[in-house]
């Protein structure tokens, strides 16, 4: 790494717009990165990041050098767009860099400075109904044009290279895979820490887990009915749901409504991160059963802290999963009640799946992924050098 060692004037940015923005996926990846980037970049790392009134920097990175600018994030974005297509570079924003890291879907125009651009998925072109319009009509212009002006491209997992390939059809070299993972703090939980927060967040003694947003994309809608189905034939616990609503959820809220026992369905709205490891793994299964993920955090973090997770067998989950849950067509029914059935009710199979999550989810760590975007710095860097002699 000498090149990191003698060029601690002209330093790496890396954008944590997502992180203190705390949005959802994207900001859990951006923070977790930069967390593990830092000791090993030490002075040579910057942060950048779009300023809103309320945002305040990272909690222990505050001593990292930032650059800030200060629009809402649409007008960012837009102000983002129109500049690369104006070609208008952004240097004076980032003075004496040497390398910029996008770790969301917004690239900034740089000149002479090498760019690497993370995507984490293609969802708004394979499930455009689940976007709101106008997010689909920007990330339909901006994605394609993002992609084609990035040095090289990260991609979260191989379900995303395949789609970036297909789609955009780049260059196989200028995509590389680096895998995220699951924070440190999810991992098995002492049973009284268990235990105290099931008492606070009064969540039953049995329990079928979903961690993520309320929106079409995640599925809930079919998962209520087939929860129902089962509960009402006693096959199973009450259903804990964990996470913000987002966009487009009327329709899960009516389905709800019409249900026969929504007094079972207990909607927590955002847990803490400090004690979301305690209800992952005081849930009797979790489930998962997304249309489409570009990683998907949430079976991880689940595996990771000893839940039996069940999920969908679609995008990238197979890879993240491995052998370690019960997979499940996400459109097909008969299929997430089969598997839904088998987990609830199973208790060897259940010990088996814990067993196996534990060792699936070791073998992902903040510790590797930050290593390989070192590395591919290094490598970008390089590349960029020697194309411009």
């Amino acid at each position: 790494m000498l090149w990191l060692a003698y060029n601690r004037d002209m330093p790496i940015y890396v954008d944590v717009s997502a992180a203190v923005h705390r949005r959802a996926g994207l900001g859990r990846y951006t923070e977790c990165l930069a967390r593990a980037l830092a000791p090993r970049l030490g002075e040579v790392m910057s942060l950048f990041y779009n300023r809103e009134a309320g945002i305040k920097p990272l909690a222990g990175l505050e001593h990292v050098p930032s650059r800030t600018v200060e629009f809402s994030y649409k007008t960012w974005r837009l102000i983002v767009w129109m500049a690369q297509l104006a070609q208008t570079p952004f240097n004076r924003m980032l003075p004496d860099a040497r390398l910029f890291h996008a770790t969301e879907h917004l690239l900034l125009p740089l000149r002479g400075i090498p760019t690497i651009l993370t995507v984490h998925d293609l969802i708004f072109h394979h499930l455009p109904e689940h976007h709101k319009l106008m997010n689909r009509w920007y990330l339909n212009l901006a994605m394609p044009l993002f992609c084609r002006r990035a040095d090289h491209i990260i991609a979260v997992s191989e379900a995303t290279r395949r789609d970036l390939l297909k789609l955009y059809r780049l260059p196989p070299e200028k995509i590389t895979v680096i895998y995220e993972a699951a924070d440190p703090h999810f991992c098995a939980q002492p049973p009284e820490v268990v235990a105290d927060v099931r008492a606070r967040y009064r969540l039953p003694e049995r329990y079928l887990l979903y961690v993520g947003t309320i929106e079409p994309r995640k599925n809930l809608t079919r998962l209520l009915y087939v929860w129902e189905c089962l509960y009402a034939a006693g096959e199973a616990p009450p259903l804990v749901i964990v996470g913000k609503q987002g966009w487009l959820a009327s329709d899960f809220f009516v389905a709800l409504e019409n249900c026969t026992h929504p007094e079972h369905v207990l909607l927590t709205g955002y847990v803490d991160d400090e004690d979301l490891p305690a209800v992952y793994a005081g849930a009797t299964a979790f489930v998962f059963p997304s249309l489409y993920e570009g990683f998907g955090f949430p079976p991880l973090e689940a595996m990771a802290c000893g839940a039996p997770v069940a999920c969908s067998n679609t995008s990238s989950l197979p890879e993240v999963v491995g052998d370690a849950a019960l997979t499940f067509n996400p459109n097909n029914i008969s299929a997430m009640t089969e598997a839904l059935r088998r987990i609830l009710n199973d208790e060897a199979l259940q010990a088996e799946l814990r067993a196996r999550g534990f060792q699936q989810a070791a073998k992902y760590s903040w510790a590797q992924t930050a290593q390989e975007t070192l590395e591919l710095y290094v490598k970008v860097q390089q590349n960029f050098v020697e194309s411009s002699w």
